[in-house]
C-alpha cells in the first residue's frame, strides 16, 4: 500500500480520516480481514496515532469495524437489524420469544432498577439472565429484574437456580395480565460481564434497550437488554417484540 497524505480540511482531521478509511475498507479489504496495526496505518495516512484511534473508534461505533479479543481490528459484516416494535405486548418467555434463559439469582438490584420497580432499596429481586444468538453469533445479553410480588407462587417450585429457575420465573410471569410495556433505547459501553458474554472488548459500543412491563398499575418486571452496536442496527415498526434479521430480506429469530 502506498502512503496517502491528508490535505488540510476544515472538518476535524479524525472525521476526514474516517471517511478516507471507510473508502479504503470498501475497496481494499473484505469482511473479517484484519487491519494493519495502528503504527502502520498512522504512517500510511500521515496522522498521529491519537487521530487514527479517534477515526477507528468512530468506524467501530458505525459498525464498520470490530475489535476482537486476541485477534485485532477486523472489517465487520453488515449490521443485523434489530426491530423494536410497539404493536404487541407480550411477557418475556412467550412462545415467540427468541431469548434463551441462562441463569436466575435472587439479589439486590441496582438503585435505579429498585426505584423503577418501587421495591425497597435492599429488597432482593429475581434476576433472570438471558442470551440471544443469531446465526451462531452472540448478539445480545439481557438482565430481567422481577420483584417477588410479581411471582408469589415461585417459592413452591423446586428449581433453586440455573436455567430451570429462570424458566420457572418466566412461567409465573405469564400468570399476570400484562397491561402494556414501554421501551427506551440508548447508546452505551459494554461492561466487563457483557463484553465477555458478547465476545467484545470492555468499553465496546452497545445498544441498551430498557423495557418496563406493566401489570396491575405497577412495573411488574424490568428488562435491560444489551445489543452489540457493531453488528446491530435498530429499526422501529409495529411488529412487536424484538426481532433480529440479516439484511432486508433474510430474517432469523
Amino acid at each position: 500500500m502506498g502512503t496517502t497524505q491528508l490535505e488540510s480540511v476544515p472538518e476535524p482531521k479524525y472525521w476526514h480520516l474516517k471517511t478516507v478509511l471507510s473508502e479504503a475498507l470498501d475497496s481494499e479489504f473484505s469482511v473479517g480481514e484484519i487491519l494493519p496495526n495502528e503504527r502502520d496505518l498512522a504512517a500510511r495516512f500521515g496522522v498521529a496515532r491519537a487521530t487514527l484511534r479517534q477515526a477507528l473508534e468512530q468506524l467501530e461505533l458505525e459498525g464498520r469495524l470490530q475489535r476482537r479479543r486476541g485477534v485485532g481490528t477486523t472489517v465487520a459484516p453488515p449490521r443485523m437489524g434489530v426491530a423494536v416494535g410497539t404493536g404487541r405486548h407480550v411477557w418475556p418467555g412467550a412462545p415467540e420469544d427468541a431469548w434463551q434463559p441462562v441463569d436466575c439469582t435472587l439479589a439486590v438490584p441496582p438503585a435505579a432498577v429498585a426505584a423503577a420497580l418501587e421495591t425497597g432499596a435492599e429488597e432482593p429481586v429475581h434476576i433472570v439472565r438471558r442470551s440471544r444468538v443469531s446465526h451462531g453469533q452472540p448478539v445480545a445479553a439481557e438482565l430481567l429484574y422481577v420483584p417477588a410480588a410479581s411471582v408469589p407462587d415461585l417459592t413452591a417450585i423446586d428449581a433453586p437456580s440455573g436455567a430451570a429457575r429462570a424458566r420457572a420465573v418466566l412461567r409465573e410471569l405469564q400468570r399476570l395480565e400484562l397491561d402494556g410495556q414501554n421501551r427506551a433505547v440508548e447508546l452505551g459501553s459494554a461492561r466487563a460481564d457483557d463484553a465477555k458474554e458478547l465476545d467484545r472488548l470492555p468499553g465496546a459500543p452497545v445498544l441498551v434497550v430498557t423495557t418496563r412491563f406493566l401489570a396491575a398499575g405497577r412495573v411488574a418486571a424490568l428488562s435491560s437488554a444489551t445489543y452489540r452496536a457493531d453488528t446491530c442496527r435498530l429499526t422501529f415498526g409495529d411488529s412487536g417484540g424484538v426481532e433480529i434479521h440479516h439484511g432486508p430480506e433474510q430474517r432469523a429469530s
